[in-house]
């Protein structure tokens, strides 16, 4: 039986056709490395809707519907800048909202992302540390998604 998950991704990377985040899923690196052993199906792909996240109060209910046992916020909500600032209450909001899971991450954070972010000191605080511990793949992964 296969774990069902839903993708949302932050609107500034709208465009994005997800290369990144489907290769991460296969190989199972980055937040997608927890399912290391395990089948997974993607029931749900879309963006936040842009800021404040209109988005997050529907997609979530169509993600469930269609099976979504857990939602993966793209690693984008992290590493663009200045990183998303309603992501805590977007992954309470659907947690309380749906009861599902909600993972900060998907595939791992790239090279030049994680130098930027540690000189700018972005990261430093305890929530911050806890919300990229999902993608903080060893330094060869992380060049691989430069």
């Amino acid at each position: 039986m296969s774990i069902k998950l839903g993708i949302i991704i932050c609107d500034r990377y709208r465009d994005c056709a997800g290369g990144k985040c489907f290769r991460s899923l296969k190989n199972r690196e980055g937040a997608f490395k927890r399912y290391k052993n395990q089948e997974v199906e993607i029931v749900g792909y879309t963006s936040c809707g842009g800021c404040p996240g209109g988005n997050i109060e529907y997609a979530p209910a169509e993600m469930k519907k269609n099976g979504a046992e857990i939602i993966h916020f793209a690693t984008g909500f992290v590493v663009g800048y200045p990183p998303c600032p309603y992501i805590e209450h977007f992954r309470n909001f659907i947690n309380h909202k749906y009861g599902l899971e909600v993972v900060v991450g998907t595939h791992p954070i790239p090279q030049n992302y994680y130098i930027t972010h540690q000189q700018l000191g972005t990261w430093n605080s305890a929530l911050w540390q806890e919300l990229i511990a999902p993608t903080l793949d060893e330094e060869k992964i992380r060049k691989a998604y430069d």
